[in-house]
């Protein structure tokens, strides 16, 4: 499976779309970035592509109006996210504004359960 790198540009572009919320952590993923809000993520970066998790309206909007591409590796994409348009690569008001849409929708979620902590092997 192919794991298409950022360029630093790439990581910026996203960090600068990201909400500045307290509640928003950003964190490297396989080499990309993701933006979480309550332990789920609301929106990554592969590659150039960032992606999002609408909710069912904004993201059939979304996908009715503009030319939006899968996320996530070629061969197995990311269900329930869509990635924004190429297009949009240099409009960071519009990229800002799906983002925020993401960052709402996923903000209504419970709460991801923490993991348990992985027990000693037993010898």
């Amino acid at each position: 499976m192919h794991m298409p790198k950022p360029s630093d540009a790439d990581k910026e572009r996203f960090r600068s779309a990201v909400p500045e919320h307290p509640d928003v952590v950003v964190k490297p993923m396989f080499g990309n970035l993701g933006a979480f809000v309550n332990g789920n993520m609301f929106a990554g970066l592969f590659g150039p592509t960032i992606g999002v998790k609408l909710s069912e309206s904004d993201q059939g909007e979304l996908e009715a109006n503009h030319q939006t591409q899968p996320f996530g590796p070629e061969e197995r994409p990311m269900g329930g996210y869509v990635g924004l348009p190429e297009a949009w690569q240099n409009d960071a008001e519009q990229t800002a504004e799906w983002v925020a849409k993401a960052f709402e929708n996923v903000s209504k979620m419970p709460p991801k359960a923490a993991k348990a902590p992985k027990s000693a092997p037993k010898r």
